[in-house]
C-alpha cells in the first residue's frame, strides 16, 4: 500500500497520507514519497491547488517512533530532519500554489506543524493539535517554532510547546492556529468547495501573494513595500488581471485560467 496517494481532479490536487494504521504517522519512504508527490504538484500546470490530508481518523501523528526505535531502520534524528521534515516544509512554503491543510483528525508534533506550514488550515470539528515534542524529551521541529508564535503569539506557543497540551478545533480556530473548523458532517464537501474556489482563482497572483507574505517575516517595511510594487507590476501584465478586470466592467463573474 502506498504511504502516500494523489488524485486530481478539476485542477486540485488531493495528497493523502495512507498509513491510517499507525495515525499516518512518518516513516523515512513515506516523507521522501511526500517530497516527490509535492514536486508533481509544483510542475504540473494543470494543477492550481493542493489539499494535504489524512486517511483514516487522524490528520498526522508525527514521526513514527516504531522506525526511530529499530535499529535496522533509524535513520537518525540528523537525517530525520534535516532530509524529512525540513524539505517538505521548504515546499510546503515555496510552492507558489495555494496549499490546504484538511485536518480530519489529531495532528501531532510534525504532523501538527506540517498542517500550520499550510496556507490555509480548516479543521473537522473532532480535531486535535498538540506539540507533543516534551513529551518524549524532543524538541519542536518541522518549523513549529517558527510558525506557531507568529500565529498565536509569543506566549500561547510558548505554553503549548512546553507543556504538550491538546488544543480543540475550536480552540485552535480562536487561537488562530486555524481558518475554519468544519461540522464532521460536511467537511468532506466543504473541503472540496474551498479547494474549487482557490482553483479557479488568478494561481500567479496568489503564488506570488504567497511570496510576499513569506518575506514579510523577515523584511523591513521598506523592503515589503519595494516587492509588493515589483510584484504588483508583473500581475498587472498577466492574462488573469486582464480578465479580471473586463469582468469587474462588464459586470459578470470572472474566468480565470492560472495565466
Amino acid at each position: 500500500m502506498n504511504s502516500i496517494t494523489i488524485t486530481i481532479e478539476a485542477q486540485v490536487a488531493t495528497i493523502t497520507l495512507n498509513r491510517p494504521a499507525y495515525f499516518n504517522s512518518f516513516t523515512r519512504e513515506m516523507a521522501l514519497q511526500l517530497q516527490k508527490v509535492l514536486d508533481a504538484c509544483d510542475q504540473d500546470p494543470a494543477v492550481r491547488a493542493i489539499v494535504l490530508t489524512g486517511q483514516g481518523k487522524a490528520f498526522c501523528a508525527g514521526q513514527d517512533l516504531n522506525e526511530v526505535m529499530n535499529p535496522e531502520a533509524n535513520p537518525g534524528f540528523r537525517k530525520i530532519v534535516e532530509e524529512h521534515y525540513n524539505p517538505i516544509i521548504m515546499r510546503i512554503r515555496t510552492i507558489e500554489k495555494p496549499i490546504i491543510a484538511a485536518v480530519n483528525g489529531v495532528a501531532a508534533g510534525a504532523g501538527a506543524n506540517i498542517a500550520l506550514a499550510c496556507d490555509i488550515v480548516v479543521a473537522i470539528e473532532t480535531a486535535t493539535f498538540i506539540q507533543a515534542f516534551s513529551k518524549i524529551g524532543l524538541v519542536p521541529d518541522s518549523g513549529g517554532s517558527f510558525m506557531l508564535p507568529r500565529l498565536i503569539g509569543f506566549q500561547k506557543a510558548s505554553a503549548l510547546m512546553l507543556l504538550g497540551d491538546k488544543v480543540s478545533a475550536t480552540e485552535a480556530e480562536r487561537l488562530g492556529m486555524v481558518y475554519k473548523v468544519l461540522p464532521v458532517d460536511t467537511f468532506n464537501e466543504s473541503v472540496t468547495q474551498l479547494a474549487l474556489r482557490v482553483a479557479t482563482m488568478p494561481t500567479k497572483a496568489l503564488g506570488w501573494t504567497k511570496r510576499l507574505l513569506n518575506q514579510s517575516m523577515e523584511h523591513t517595511l521598506a523592503e515589503q513595500l519595494a516587492m509588493e510594487s515589483e510584484l504588483q507590476i508583473e500581475a498587472s501584465e498577466t492574462d488573469d488581471y486582464a480578465e479580471g478586470v473586463a469582468a469587474f466592467v462588464e459586470k459578470r463573474s470572472p474566468h480565470f485560467t492560472g495565466k
